[in-house]
């Protein structure tokens, strides 16, 4: 089973950067080392949403050069590319048929709702290999592991 491990100031980290980007979708990298199913964060990597302003309330775009700058600085860090993280204002965290699309089977997804401005609920999703849908894993913090409120999976 594939767990994902963030550092509570890191989250708290992030989800001031999602916070900071509502009402639109706020997004970013998450940088650390895969260890078994352990994913452990070490770094965040916020960036801004490059998406057309009137699309940036439900859709974020992460470019090319944003994807570089992520692998740029893991190599910095001496850790890899685990995933992206990404807001759904005043919706629920569970991943879109867009985020399906354009996500990658081994990356980590960490979806964060932000109502009226304030981030209140993380879930980590991992596509499935042949793309069909995403499973929820676990998402740790500390000692405290964030367990799912809606059924698994999600296609």
């Amino acid at each position: 089973m594939t767990i994902l491990s963030i550092p509570a100031e890191l989250l708290q980290e992030l989800s001031h950067h999602l916070e900071v980007a509502y009402p639109d979708e706020g997004a970013g990298f998450l940088l650390g080392e895969s260890q078994g199913g352990l994913r452990r964060v070490r770094a965040i990597l916020p960036l801004p949403n490059a998406r057309e302003p009137s699309a940036r309330h439900n859709r974020f775009l992460i470019t090319p050069q944003d994807y570089a700058q992520a692998e740029q600085r893991a190599a910095q860090e001496a850790c890899d590319v685990l995933g992206v993280f990404h807001s759904h204002p005043d919706s629920p965290n569970i991943p879109s048929e867009f985020d399906r699309q354009w996500a990658l089977p081994y990356f980590v997804y960490l979806i964060t709702t932000v109502n009226q401005g304030k981030a209140t609920h993380h879930r980590v999703w991992l596509l499935r290999e042949d793309r069909s849908a995403f499973d929820e894993i676990p998402l740790q913090t500390g000692e405290e592991v964030i367990s799912s409120s809606y059924p698994s999976p999600i296609s």
